[in-house]
């Protein structure tokens, strides 16, 4: 990680973020929708919580993180950088990486901005504050498992749109397995259960810290990673 390549390589993928009008106008989408989420209960129950943010703060993700994701590769195809890139005296696992971790850069920023929220909510009122910080470090471990999941969409395609396609299809299947308990049997729900994203979520969210929850974020994040990467030697032998 010391290699000088690659802290310039992801010093460029992040001011590229923070200089580009679309990363503002998701930022701003998102702040102004969770705003809306975490306001909703104080004004209609009358409650200090966080749990409406929550509930529906992944749904979200799985649509703002390919947004954000899908020009990591896909841009750099098309335009026919990555190969140029690939010359440099940097390996493919420093690219990834590097790109990886500028997205996740993005994405954790924006969610600190939204802390303002639960404070907001703890000076009006009791507020857990366990479960919050719980709740937040899953959110921030979903939306680096969500960008690593996008950065495997878009090194599979040139078009940003199809990337971003791919990312929220795949995405919004993790979130959506979870909710379908129901349909499942019995016999797979508990396959099902570790496999979606909402469970994980949802124990968080009450404060619990499971080890076998962030094993999965791990372990979900490490897979699309290595895809994402096994994709690089793919184009690179091409």
């Amino acid at each position: 990680m010391r290699n000088p390549a690659f802290g310039a390589l992801y010093a460029k993928e992040t001011r590229a973020y923070f200089n580009t009008p679309a990363a503002y106008i998701i930022a701003v989408a998102f702040l102004l929708i969770t705003g809306y989420l975490t306001a909703q209960p104080l004004f209609l129950v009358n409650q200090a919580s966080i749990g409406g943010l929550m509930e529906l703060a992944p749904l979200l993700l799985t649509f703002f993180v390919p947004a954000v994701t899908m020009r990591l590769f896909s841009e750099e195809q098309k335009s026919g950088t990555l190969e140029l890139l690939q010359t440099l005296p940097v390996e493919d696992h420093h690219i990834l990486l590097a790109k990886y971790l500028a997205a996740v850069t993005l994405l954790w920023a924006v969610i600190a901005l939204t802390a303002l929220y639960p404070i907001t909510v703890g000076l009006l009122g009791p507020l857990d504050w366990g479960a919050a910080a719980a709740a937040y470090l899953g959110l921030a471990l979903a939306a680096a498992m969500l960008a690593a999941i996008g950065a495997f969409a878009s090194a599979l395609t040139r078009n940003q749109v199809i990337a971003f396609i791919i990312g929220f299809v795949l995405a919004f299947a993790l979130y959506l397995i979870g909710k379908l308990d129901a349909f499942i049997p019995p016999a797979l729900s508990g396959a099902a259960d570790f496999i979606g994203l909402d469970a994980h979520m949802h124990n968080m969210a009450k404060g619990v810290v499971d080890t076998r929850d962030l094993l999965y974020f791990a372990t979900m994040s490490a897979s699309f990673l290595f895809m994402t990467l096994a994709r690089l030697w793919l184009t690179r032998a091409d």
